[in-house]
């Protein structure tokens, strides 16, 4: 039995005695059709069994339906996790993902964009902190960036301000003497630095003991452990009789800090509660499952993705109408509380 034949667009104007540069317009500029004319043609390919070849599609059009994508690094759960729901995007956009890992070095990002340019990418999604917006901006693609600085650009972020409020509110609720706040030094003028102010405004209202750790925790376990044990032991030295209600900003942080109480102790004391942020896998499989501030992972991946094709999908028109300002989405967290508050061992209500 001989190999089946690729149809080609000679094939489909020949059967709807539409010319080869119509059938073009069909592919590459569809709304150049009228809708008949349209309809006639899909239902050709359908008859002819037309199986597209993607590569001279690129050719024919220059579009790749590449999204590029770029992440700070994976050590971090939530990074992970959220590149997982960007990813999962293609059963419902059809866009691929080029994905690099910047390690938050300014120049090898840079390199990985201009990569990432030479291959043709029709948008950008960026989760690292090293380049200025406004330097993405100027690649004249559509970029959506998602919980990092963007006043240039479109961007999707989680109200940060309202999970560090729900955190504070629910240490106090639960009667901690005083309040702890461990976050990173990176964090100053990124959406995340909102969970530093939600926090702090709550214990000034309430005028609450509190205090806030910023630190360099680096990119892996070798260097964010010493530093929290520091933290841990200024905490112990500086606190010692007192409820301690820690509200760490993710939870890769909290869980090395669970670690490092119930090495020393056998347990969670019930002189600690502990709080993280993201909602990540770690939360829920620590030794005591941790209470975290859910960001919504799905909902910022999607909304991220939905934003970047609308703008893909407008530049293709022959008259695309594009967006004068940028677009910045905020979806609201979500409280979990779990063991780390919640466990008959913890502090209890006043």
């Amino acid at each position: 039995m001989g190999k089946k034949k690729n149809v080609t667009f000679n094939d489909i104007a020949e059967y709807t005695h539409f010319s080869k540069t119509t059938i073009s317009r069909y592919f590459n500029n569809p709304d150049s059709l009228t809708l008949e004319n349209q309809q006639i043609i899909a239902d050709a390919l359908e008859k002819l069994d037309y199986k597209e070849n993607k590569v001279a599609r690129i050719l024919a059009s220059g579009k790749t339906e590449f999204i590029g994508v770029i992440v700070p690094d994976l050590y971090h759960h939530y990074y992970s996790e959220i590149l997982d729901q960007i990813l999962a995007t293609y059963e419902t956009y059809g866009y691929k993902f080029l994905v690099f890992i910047g390690n938050e070095h300014e120049e090898t990002e840079r390199r990985y964009i201009q990569e990432l340019m030479a291959y043709k990418i029709e948008g950008l999604i960026i989760l690292s902190h090293t380049i200025p917006s406004k330097e993405l901006a100027d690649l004249q693609i559509p970029v959506v960036t998602i919980e990092r600085e963007d006043e240039f650009v479109s961007s999707v972020n989680t109200d940060n301000y309202v999970g560090g409020r729900q955190a504070a509110s629910l240490l106090s609720e639960h009667g901690c003497d005083v309040l702890l706040h461990i976050n990173s030094t990176s964090c100053k003028g990124t959406p995340s630095y909102g969970r530093v102010r939600g926090f702090t405004d709550v214990c000034q209202e309430k005028q609450l003991r509190h205090e806030v750790f910023l630190r360099d925790f680096g990119q892996d376990c070798e260097t964010t452990y010493p530093v929290l044990v520091s933290i841990v032991d200024e905490i112990e030295k500086n606190y010692p009789n007192n409820r301690k209600g820690i509200f760490a900003s993710n939870d890769n942080i909290a869980n090395i800090i669970l670690n490092i109480l119930v090495r020393k102790y056998g347990t969670l004391p019930d002189t600690y509660q502990i709080i993280g942020f993201d909602n990540s896998p770690i939360s829920r499989e620590a030794v005591f499952p941790i209470t975290t501030i859910a960001q919504k992972i799905d909902v910022l991946a999607n909304e991220a993705v939905s934003i970047l094709v609308t703008e893909m999908n407008e530049r293709k028109k022959r008259r695309p109408v594009l967006s004068q300002q940028p677009i910045h989405k905020t979806i609201p967290p979500v409280l979990i509380r779990r063991e780390t508050t919640e466990g008959d061992a913890l502090c209890n209500d006043k």
